[in-house]
């Protein structure tokens, strides 16, 4: 396997690509994947528009024909040229493992093959046959940090002549992270609301941003540590109806869960109370969401802290593995965490 770095990713794009013809892109970050499985199709030179040219499949088309992504691949297109197979898919799909196994071993030559996967742990799924196989190019997509947020921002307020301010950055950064498509839409509709504005502030950002971020995410987490049923419903509909993906408000729930049994191993080792955790372990967190979490930490203890980590583990494993059942099974999770912090 040929591994593609998240620093080396921009320069791998300026090389030609036909030397390889076998592309794995995976991890958490969904939109992340999406946009480099884009990039690297754009730069194949494969006409996109041209449906003899592109292939799109998907996980369930292998499961109805398994012989279905060695067929597309070796079928030469009715005009001739090279083609691109593109396919979505978890990653662990026994029979899109045993076709790419074949394609590994005797690489096409005049076709490409895309495949965006899930968040695929070493040694399974689509990344343990990329470990081995010399003929594929693995990319890895994780969540953005800090450093890639803020180049992001500049990315895309340059292209407004758009300067931006301590504080709004600030605040924007809390806001963005976890899906580079999302994050990246954020900005773009932040800019074009303070075109023409020369530099951003932190009240626009609040008026534009602050608001899709808190309504998609934090109010539907907000509402889980409440035990609020009918807030936590009424916070995925506009999740639903904004197009973001609920994986996420799984991702900030287990991140939220995972700060809580930081801080309440702190608070019983160290016999304190949950406002002197918060201010220590919880600076990053707004303000307005500090008493929030002051409140939870008051009435879960530690081993139903570890409890929810791991509900929250199987079923974020559960909704890569049955992508069908995705918004099921978060729905199913966040309204029994809902209950237990209703009951506590």
């Amino acid at each position: 396997m040929t591994e593609i770095k998240s620093h080396e990713f921009e320069g791998f794009l300026q090389r030609p690509l036909r030397d390889h013809r076998l592309y794995l892109i995976y991890g958490p970050d969904r939109g992340l994947v999406s946009e480099r499985a884009g990039q690297i199709a754009a730069k194949s030179g494969v006409s996109l528009d041209d449906p003899f040219s592109l292939i799109k499949l998907d996980g369930s088309d292998l499961q109805q024909s398994p012989g279905r992504l060695l067929d597309e691949v070796n079928t030469i297109g009715l005009f001739g040229g090279e083609k691109l197979v593109w396919l979505r898919a978890s990653g662990t799909e026994k029979t899109l493992i045993d076709s790419f196994t074949v394609l590994s071993q005797q690489p096409p030559e005049a076709s490409y093959v895309i495949i965006e996967a899930g968040d695929l742990k070493k040694g399974t799924g689509l990344r343990k046959l990329a470990e081995t196989a010399r003929s594929v190019i693995a990319v890895a997509c994780y969540s953005d940090d800090a450093r890639a947020v803020n180049a992001l921002i500049d990315q895309e307020l340059s292209q407004e002549n758009l300067r931006i301010s301590p504080a709004a950055r600030e605040r924007l950064n809390e806001a963005l992270g976890g899906d580079r498509i999302a994050s990246r839409n954020e900005i773009r509709k932040l800019a074009l609301y303070c075109r023409g504005m020369g530099v951003i502030e932190e009240e626009h950002v609040m008026e534009i941003v602050g608001d899709a971020s808190a309504v998609s995410v934090d109010d539907a987490i907000d509402a889980v540590l409440k035990g609020d049923a009918d807030g936590l419903q009424h916070a995925i509909r506009k999740i639903t109806a904004s197009k973001t993906a609920i994986f996420l408000v799984l991702q900030a729930c287990l991140k939220q869960f995972q700060l809580m049994d930081l801080m309440r191993a702190e608070m019983d080792d160290k016999r304190q109370q949950p406002a002197q955790v918060v201010a220590t372990l919880g600076r990053h967190l707004h303000f307005r969401r500090k008493p929030l979490i002051e409140s939870a930490l008051k009435t879960w203890t530690l081993p139903a802290i570890r409890r929810e980590l791991g509900r929250l583990q199987t079923a974020i494993f559960q909704s890569r593995a049955r992508q069908s059942l995705e918004d099921s099974i978060a729905m199913q999770i966040l309204l029994a965490i809902t209950l237990q912090s209703a009951r506590k």
